[in-house]
Order: structure tokens, then sequence, then C-alpha cells
């Protein structure tokens, strides 16, 4: 049985030990047609991504776009089930999904603009999870709902106001309370801070790790840029065309990347100091079809490090330093 909605988020005595997230092999396939007279094609949006995120911790997976981050946080969010891997919520199987697993696990989308129903108040907005997963009165949720405002920065009387009366960065900051009104134990972020104005990104960031001190909440951080990431993520997972190329800490990540793609995209980061250098590493070629993905190393096409063994055998991840690398190269150490 959940704690009532009203009642206060507090650590617990004795933490968990184990993983909140546990996710092994996980992948999603979808079959597309190509015509009238074509065979349908198998796209491997995610192939045999397995991770594990403990509580109060935050894990960022980074990549293009079309690598499968978004898939993976619909599928760590219940919203699809994947096809093949097993994927467990604080020791629970999700083979089957159940009130109590939806309440464990919450999504904060991108767009603040398109998340909100402009036709609902900020108040019923904010109410309606606790209205579809039950067991709670109207006056507790009115409660939750002006408590969580200002657990956000917002102030009380605002909770009347229509969406469009807000900011995009107060926009922001009602997703994220609605998506903390179950009391979850996980947030799958999507994006969430990419559509703000920088000054706002930052108050954002640092609003999240606040909640995330003093809820204990776990992280899936999806997104694409990696200076947001170095501010707040504590491990990294890279991918590519639907797989994980390389795993670990953040500090090992930054400091010394392995993996190819990897120093491809710290390479294609912003510096703000302009007496930095940084090594100039770019990818051959665009990102292939997912449709019709390369046979080997998915990133051989695109790395100047391959050779005939990478066109043929898929690398699997293994120790390299405090990472797992996804690389031929890395592996017989030609990187």
């Amino acid at each position: 049985m959940s704690p009532p909605v009203n009642a206060p988020v507090n650590l617990p005595a004795n933490p968990p030990t184990s993983p909140i997230v546990e996710a092994d092999n996980l992948s999603r396939h979808y079959t597309v047609r190509r015509g009238l007279f074509a065979k349908p094609a198998t796209v491997r949006a995610l192939d045999g991504v397995s991770f594990t995120l403990d509580a109060g911790k935050t894990l960022a997976v980074v990549g293009e776009s079309g690598c499968g981050k978004s898939t993976l946080g619909r599928i760590v969010t219940l919203i699809e089930p994947p096809s093949g891997g097993r994927l467990r919520l604080d020791g629970q199987p999700t083979e089957e999904v159940t009130p109590e697993l939806r309440r464990k696990v919450q999504l904060v989308f991108q767009n603040p603009y398109g998340s909100l129903n402009p036709r609902r108040k900020i108040a019923d907005a904010l109410a309606e999870p606790l209205e579809i997963l039950g067991g709670t009165s109207a006056a507790e949720r009115r409660d939750r709902v002006l408590t969580m405002l200002e657990k956000v920065g917002l102030r009380r009387e605002q909770a009347e106001r229509y969406p469009h009366m807000f900011s995009g960065g107060q926009r922001q900051r009602i997703a994220v309370a609605r998506a903390l009104m179950p009391n979850p134990e996980v947030l799958v972020l999507d994006e969430p801070v990419s559509a703000l104005d920088l000054s706002i990104q930052a108050q954002v960031l640092n609003l999240l790790m606040d909640l995330q001190d003093e809820f204990r909440l776990a992280y899936l951080f999806i997104s694409h840029d990696l200076s947001v990431v170095r501010h707040i993520a504590q491990d990294v997972m890279v991918m590519y065309l639907g797989k994980a190329v390389e795993k670990g800490p953040k500090a090992a990540i930054f400091a010394t990347p392995r993996h190819p793609y990897t120093r491809v995209l710290l390479a294609a980061t912003p510096i703000a100091d302009p007496r930095r250098r940084r090594d100039r590493i770019k990818a051959r070629g665009e990102l292939p079809s997912p449709l019709a993905p390369p046979p080997g190393c998915p990133f051989h096409p695109r790395c100047p490090l391959a050779n005939e063994r990478c066109r043929v055998e898929v690398p699997g991840l293994t120790q390299a330093g405090a990472q797992l690398v996804a690389c031929h190269a890395v592996e017989e150490g030609r990187d």
C-alpha cells in the first residue's frame, strides 16, 4: 500500500542497498511496413541495453537523435513493454504493470509548452495523477497540490492559473511537480531543459538536484547536451543505434573517454573558455538508417579506428579503466 499522498516524504531509516532500477538486456523492436509488395522491416530501436540505477543517483543517457534514448525512457516508465530482456523496479518484475508500479516511476517531458493541457488549471493538472491512482479525497489532493507547488518554487495562489499564464521555466517546474505528486521513486527526465534559456536551465537543474537530495529520487536523465550531463549526473551511458557503447562514472567519461563515438560527442560540445584547446574529432558520414544497420560494430562506417574485425564482429562491453567500452580498438590497444 502506498503512503498517504499528503504525508511528508522522508529519507528511510535504512536506505535500500539494492538498485531501484535493474535493466537486463532490454530490447525494443518495431515492425515497419515499406509498401504493398515489400516485406516488412524491423527497426531495432533498442538492442540489448543493461544498467542499474540506485536511489539518490542520476544516470545520464546520451547520444545522437535516433540512438534509442527516448525508447529506453518509454520502457522504464512502463509506457511500452520491451521486446526482450527484463526490467525490475525496486526488485519487482514489470511483466504485469500494477498501479503501484505506475506510482514508482514518473516522466518529465521535454516540452513544457506541450505537456500541460491549456484548458485545465494548474491545480487540476497536478491533482490528475492522484485521481487516476485513486485512494485519496479531494481535500487530500488539494493539500498535496499546494504543498508541491511550494516545493518547486511557486506560490500557492498560482494553483488557480492556467498554463499560458506561466513562463517556460515555470511550466517545467509545474511538470516536475506533477511528476512528484504520486511520491515516485524514479523520475525519467527526457531532455527536461533543452527547450529553456541557459539561465533558466541552471535554475531547473538546481531544483532537480535539491529535490533529489530531499526525496532520495533516482533520475534517468536523457540528454544530448553533455554540458548539462556534466552538471547533474553521477554515471553516464553513451548509446549509438540502440546499443550502449560506453558506460562509467561521469568523471572517467569526461576525463578519459575511450570509445571513438564518445570522443566525437565530447569534441562537439561547446566550451565557454576560448583559451582551452580540445581534440577536433569528427565522425565520417551520417548516422546509418536503423532500418539497415551496418554489420559488425554499428559505428565502424564512421570510425577512424575501424579495421576488418570491426566490420564483421559486434563488440561486447569490456572493462577499460573505470568504464565499460564496446570497441575492438580499445580492446586491442589501438585507441
